[in-house]
């Protein structure tokens, strides 16, 4: 889940981050990503991701946006939870939506607001089971995620 606050965001990607022998993670289904943990609570999202969403659940982009969205300075995001800052399809632990899941959720937790030594500690390792676990995502891997979730990033708002 994104901060309230949408944000440029710049990253150099080179050989000398602290990730650059890569990360090994593997989701462990636990739904931890899926609940607020204080700044990030939104769950963003762009048209097509939109799109997405509506095709899955059988109604227009129209009648997904009325019924599950809300629009913050000019950006889409999915609804809050009235009695808690879980994702609206956050099922017990597991994400009802997987399939179709928007590049937020498919790219975490490779954000590029979290790739420092500082803010992977403090916002990834600290409650996200499926660090350290399962195979390693290669520093190419990881840049082409964070490519992906910067692109995504610029598409917000539409």
């Amino acid at each position: 889940m994104s901060d309230g606050n949408v944000k440029t965001i710049k990253l150099r990607l080179d050989d000398k981050q602290w990730w650059s022998q890569g990360v090994r993670f593997q989701c462990q289904g636990s739904g931890k990503c899926c609940t607020s943990h204080g700044e990030y609570g939104f769950v963003y999202l762009t048209l097509h991701d939109r799109q997405q969403f509506a095709k899955h659940l059988g109604l227009t982009t129209q009648a997904f946006t009325r019924q599950y969205c809300e629009r913050t300075d000019g950006v889409w995001h999915l609804k809050e939870r009235k009695e808690n800052p879980d994702c609206l399809f956050l099922d017990g632990k597991r994400c009802s939506v997987y399939e179709v899941r928007p590049m937020q959720c498919r790219t975490w937790p490779f954000w590029p607001e979290v790739m420092n030594p500082k803010s992977w500690a403090k916002d990834v390792v600290s409650f996200c089971p499926g660090v350290g676990k399962g195979r390693t995502w290669s520093r190419e891997e990881i840049e082409t995620a964070l490519r992906a979730q910067i692109k995504w990033d610029r598409e917000l708002g539409t």
